[in-house]
């Protein structure tokens, strides 16, 4: 496939999307790697365009560049925000109750604290990250190592081998105390988010280095 035609089914594909608006973004292909440019008038929307252009057979990277413009009318003080996040964060049942703290500042969210589990520093950032008037959220809760390095290691390669999405073969897992790296190569972009999330789904995980190329 060439740049050109990937270029167009990632504009069809956002088109295509109901919750973007896709009249500001611009869209350039360069070897596979989508580059995203413009503004957007939410975070929400951001996500949500880097989500469809993954989407998209053929995509081997994306460079995101899109700007969140709010209209000055619209944007809320960073202490009502903080006040906000907390909220959403207290009502979520996925993250323990306590664990993570909130800083704000001009519209960007900062979450710190300790977890368990991947699973639970992910639902902290999906609890905040569709509220208004934010630019972007820094997710730097850390996940509390509670296993071997060869535990975690033999979790994520049974992992992969179970998942009918991905061919386990090609994919080497090294586990270096709470950092898993995944070496190797897949089909498709979306066999890389699906290695990913066998490995966040370990316990103790805090870094995952993606190395896999898309074949």
């Amino acid at each position: 496939m060439t740049d050109l035609s990937l270029r167009q089914l990632i504009l069809d594909e956002l088109e295509f999307e109901p919750s973007i608006n896709a009249a500001n973004i611009g869209v350039a292909v360069n070897d596979g790697v989508a580059t995203l440019t413009g503004h957007v008038a939410t975070y929400a929307e951001k996500i949500a365009v880097e989500t469809a252009v993954r989407r998209v057979k053929g995509v081997r990277g994306i460079a995101q560049e899109m700007e969140v413009r709010y209209p000055r009318s619209n944007r809320t003080s960073d202490e009502d925000i903080a006040k906000r996040a907390l909220n959403l964060l207290s009502w979520d049942v996925l993250v323990p109750k306590d664990s993570v703290q909130v800083k704000v500042q001009d519209g960007l969210i900062t979450l710190t604290g300790t977890v368990e589990w991947q699973f639970q520093k992910k639902a902290a950032g999906d609890a905040v990250h569709r509220l208004d008037s934010i630019k972007g959220i820094f997710n730097q809760i850390a996940v509390k190592p509670h296993a071997s390095s060869a535990d975690v290691k033999n979790r994520i390669e049974d992992a992969l081998k179970r998942n009918a999405e991905v061919e386990s073969e090609g994919i080497r897992v090294k586990v270096d105390g709470d950092k898993v790296i995944l070496e190797g190569k897949v089909r498709a972009w979306y066999e890389r988010q699906v290695a990913e999330s066998a490995a966040w789904s370990a316990p103790g995980v805090n870094v995952v280095d993606d190395r896999l190329g898309v074949a």
